[in-house]
């Protein structure tokens, strides 16, 4: 199973799109590895800029219709190479909500009320996220302020996730 814990990179805005996660020019790479620095590179937010900001962090908290856009795997791909594997937001466009779960990785949904306090208290902090999946359990913490937060997923997304992904719950269960 794939590590759900880590540094937090907070992305303060709704409709992030498949293009601005993986430009389209880059999805002719073959492997998932050449995908690595090209992470979030169209992604216009004030401040932000992906190498530095991507750099050592495997948690995203975002805002919500995250992977809108166009249909493509290369998306959870490029997060998987840059180790993130978990990415919490209000919602999440529905294939890449799926993409995520068929690569082993998670896409949590909480409460708009949920993610803005996450904001409030912690955006411009360096932020350490733990999940425990079976507790359905977040244990958010920077500078001595920490927040739980619990979380729920289907029992099959659930499977997915500790199989490892798609691929090997199939080879496990068929």
């Amino acid at each position: 199973m794939k590590n759900f814990s880590g540094k937090v990179l907070f992305l303060d805005r709704s409709d992030i799109n498949t293009d601005e996660i993986i430009p389209a020019k880059y999805l002719t790479e073959i492997t998932k590895e050449s995908l690595k620095p090209y992470l979030l590179e169209d992604l216009k937010l004030d401040g932000f800029e992906s190498l530095r900001d991507v750099e050592g962090k495997t948690v995203v908290i975002t805002r919500a219709n995250f992977g809108c856009g166009s249909s493509r795997e290369h998306a959870p791909w490029a997060f998987e190479v840059n180790g993130i594997n978990l990415i919490i937001g209000e919602s999440f466009a529905r294939i890449f909500r799926q993409n995520m779960f068929n690569c082993g990785m998670m896409a949590i949904e909480l409460s708009v009320r949920d993610i803005d306090r996450l904001f409030k208290i912690f955006a411009d902090r360096e932020t350490f996220l733990e999940a425990d999946l079976e507790k359905n359990l977040l244990v958010i913490k920077a500078e001595g302020v920490e927040e739980k937060i619990s979380f729920s997923i289907s029992e099959f997304d659930r499977a997915l996730v500790e199989a490892g992904g798609w691929v090997a719950y199939a080879d496990s269960h068929y």
